[in-house]
């Protein structure tokens, strides 16, 4: 009978996370800025209020997604996540070992990309607050090319605000210096300025809502066609960005109070409470800005200041600038949460050997992975010289194809190979969800306008992590080049 991975004795984590902490952590990082400057794009993408179905649907596609990440974190309930449910379900030996090692090797794009998101939307509603921080100092466009892939496009955009989204990338680092357990108690108190936030435009939609003005379709909105599917794909990859999140807990499983319970509790919790949340809130915001006024915006610097323009309007300007500083609270929250979920996935490779040994120290008195925090930190920083949209689009994509589908086909596999393994927790109407989420995902990527660009840069990421793998493998005699074992770092057989 299989028994369940163990958590390392040797990495010095203390499980000082309960429930309260781990839903908080995923909200805050659920919510971020996301849908203070999102909502324009969503609308652009359909053209009417009928682009709510993307909330709808991605709100579906995120607890179908939820149930697979509740199902592997309560069985293997480790630091790094999505690195220990490849590994475990792939194979520790073999091909478990390149899926993870690719997995955190994508990582150290994605969470920089992700986290970059926040502080540049934290940038733009710095600019609603004092207008010479949006002045541009340099905008260009680099397109490279590689053989057999294309060319790539890379628009880098420096502005004053773009100094902001850097130092807030580095607070947030330097907030996260510190102890786990202080970092709890700090997120619960990010958690009411979040809740704060979201209430507070609600309360300003409600006030001055218009019922003809929320639901005012245009003619054949929903008329089937493929300006329909294409649109729906669009928005549904924005609303895509806005609920991911929802596993953040999973990333530090190895510092969660009962794990088997809390877990998948956080997951579910997280996603039914932000889903309601939304949804409510854009329904507010679209019954007091006309949706054709944000779909005209959508193509401006105005689309990122929803919030503070439904505060104004309905409160006045004083509101309106409240909203502002609300929202920058929410996306810092957003950005810490984030930051410090994705730290502990290099630093749990490196303890089992299959990531850089210096990703493997940890701080000698807060006893947290000091070098791969930075590492993140400072490449966040720098991904701060690019679009918010390019970046969000970028994130999605390079997701979706190294980490959510490989998960949800690991998790399959697992089911079929050991159906033995421990799973304190079982996804509900298995295989239905997990297949579900796995077509989600896959509309998500070619159902929407010019869907090769970013696949491209996945492919990219791919072909470069196989070539260090690969000839890591070489050196060090593993597989696929020997029958040798692999070794922790500490010179132990991986199990």
């Amino acid at each position: 009978m299989a028994s369940r991975p163990q958590q390392n004795d040797q990495t010095g984590l203390v499980r000082e996370v309960g429930l309260r902490e781990a839903t908080a952590l995923n909200m805050i990082d659920m919510i971020g800025v996301g849908p203070f400057i999102t909502i324009p794009l969503i609308i652009s993408a359909m053209h009417g209020p009928q682009a709510m179905l993307g909330w709808i649907l991605g709100a579906f596609l995120a607890m179908c997604d939820g149930l697979v990440w509740a199902e592997l974190g309560a069985s293997m309930p480790q630091a790094g996540g999505s690195y220990q449910y490849l590994k475990e379900s792939f194979g520790a030996q073999k091909l478990g070992r390149m899926m993870s090692f690719l997995f955190v090797w994508q990582l150290l794009f994605s969470a920089p990309l992700s986290i970059a998101s926040g502080c540049l939307g934290i940038a733009r509603y710095a600019v609603y607050l004092w207008e010479p921080l949006g002045r541009v100092l340099a905008d260009r466009t680099f397109s490279p090319g590689l053989p057999l892939l294309g060319s790539f496009q890379f628009r880098v955009l420096i502005s004053n605000a773009t100094f902001v989204a850097m130092a807030c990338c580095l607070l947030a680092l330097w907030l996260l210096y510190r102890r786990i357990s202080a970092i709890g108690r700090l997120s619960k108190y990010l958690w009411v300025g979040v809740m704060a936030t979201v209430l507070l435009v609600i309360l300003a939609g409600l006030s001055r809502f218009n019922a003809a003005r929320a639901f005012s379709f245009p003619p054949g909105a929903f008329q089937f066609s493929d300006g329909l599917l294409i649109g729906l794909g669009g928005a549904m990859l924005i609303a895509t960005y806005d609920y991911w999140g929802y596993y953040n807990v999973c990333f530090l499983g190895g510092e969660i109070r009962q794990p088997e319970r809390n877990i998948p509790r956080a997951i579910v919790y997280s996603i039914a409470m932000i889903a309601v949340v939304y949804i409510v809130m854009n329904i507010s915001i679209l019954g007091v800005v006309p949706w054709a006024e944000l779909d005209q915006a959508a193509a401006s610097e105005t689309r990122f200041y929803v919030a503070s323009t439904v505060l104004q309007r309905a409160f006045g300007g004083f509101a309106g600038n409240l909203g502002a500083l609300l929202v920058i609270w929410t996306a810092f929250a957003s950005v810490f949460s984030l930051m410090l979920g994705a730290s502990r996935v290099p630093y749990a490779a490196a303890v089992d050997g299959n990531y850089f040994r210096s990703f493997a120290r940890l701080h000698p008195e807060g006893r947290f992975p000091q070098r791969s925090l930075v590492t993140l930190g400072l490449v966040a920083t720098v991904f701060c010289l690019f679009r918010l949209q390019d970046v969000i689009a970028a994130l999605v994509v390079i997701r979706i194809v190294i980490q959510f589908l490989m998960q949800i086909l690991g998790l399959i596999l697992l089911r079929l190979r050991r159906p033995d393994f421990p799973r304190p927790f079982r996804m509900y109407l298995y295989p239905i969800p997990a297949i579900l989420a796995a077509l989600g995902f896959v509309y998500v990527l070619l159902m929407r306008p010019d869907f090769l660009k970013e696949i491209r840069y996945a492919l990219a990421i791919i072909v470069v992590g196989l070539v260090i793998y690969l000839s890591r493998s070489w050196r060090r005699k593993e597989w696929p080049f020997t029958g040798a074992p692999a070794q922790t770092m500490s010179g132990a057989p991986v199990q």
